[in-house]
């Protein structure tokens, strides 16, 4: 098992310190939440909650996740990146891949991308994509930056993408891992069929293995194995050692979690957002090295 800092909500000017403090004290990764904008009223529910409402007040912080990659790979030596999750087919995918891949060469192949669909639909049409073919247009979007990475002469010719032969460069090392964000049916099958992980909501640990047994499922469908994949997870019920270990057994390979969050909750005070990673990479993490 392996832990993963959650950097959604933090003040912008925290992160870098906080990145820092995660790579000297045994984290696997950082991640940050993806908003562009946020709409004062909105169109359509947020569908995580009950009632529709938010999980963040007005005026949060919203860096942009590929811009903080860049930040933190040139102040962290080990320390590996991940979005959560990055809404893919809001945006262009000449532009996403071109970023991406920049990121994952200035760090050394510390990227990881996961993606979402997105909800949002004011979102989609302030960024003029289509709201309505988001998730097909995602699978062609992984298909054509998978390309794109390569570095080679490509070309495509699908019902959303169609180019001739081009070449972006440079090109990632090692290919650049693609984890699948979302609790839908149809998002599960998404990971399984073109992820190399998945990334769960806020979830009862119940509920995420579930979710990990109908993956497995779908992949052994779809001809692939259906172990090989990881799981960030995010339970809402389990926040001690002996309970992540038995999530470790049932197929979750990192936990996401902001240690600040439990030991001093609502803080926005740098130093203890510091100190409670390294209380919990002591109480916590160093229990899996």
């Amino acid at each position: 098992m392996k832990f993963v800092l959650s950097g959604s909500f933090a003040p912008v000017a925290h992160l870098p310190e906080l990145a820092v403090a995660a790579d000297e004290t045994g984290w696997d990764m950082i991640t940050l939440s993806d908003h562009t904008v946020n709409p004062e009223t909105l169109k359509v529910p947020y569908p995580y909650t009950e009632d529709g409402a938010r999980r963040w007040p007005e005026f949060t912080d919203w860096p942009d996740q590929i811009v903080m990659m860049g930040a933190f790979a040139t102040i962290t030596k080990r320390l590996r990146f991940t979005t959560n999750a990055y809404v893919l087919p809001m945006r262009n995918p000449f532009l996403a891949a071109k970023a991406i891949s920049t990121a994952a060469v200035i760090s050394n192949n510390r990227v990881v991308l996961t993606i979402g669909v997105g909800w949002s639909k004011d979102e989609f049409e302030l960024l003029g994509q289509d709201f309505s073919t988001r998730g097909k247009r995602a699978d062609e979007m992984v298909e054509v930056m998978r390309l794109l990475w390569t570095g080679k002469y490509v070309s495509y010719h699908g019902k959303h993408y169609n180019f001739d032969r081009i070449e972006m460069n440079p090109p990632p090392s090692s290919p650049i891992p693609i984890w699948v964000g979302g609790i839908s049916d149809a998002a599960l099958r998404r990971a399984a069929r073109i992820g190399d992980g998945w990334l769960t909501d806020l979830q009862p640990a119940a509920e995420i293995v579930e979710c990990i047994a109908k993956i497995r499922a779908y992949r052994k469908e779809f001809g692939r194995d259906p172990n090989d994949f990881d799981v960030l997870a995010t339970p809402m019920d389990v926040y001690d050692v002996d309970g992540y270990k038995r999530l470790e057994e049932q197929g979750v390979t990192r936990i996401m979690t902001q240690p600040w969050m439990i030991y001093t909750p609502g803080t926005k005070d740098l130093q203890l957002e510091k100190d409670a990673i390294r209380r919990y990479a002591d109480e916590v993490i160093a229990k899996f090295a």
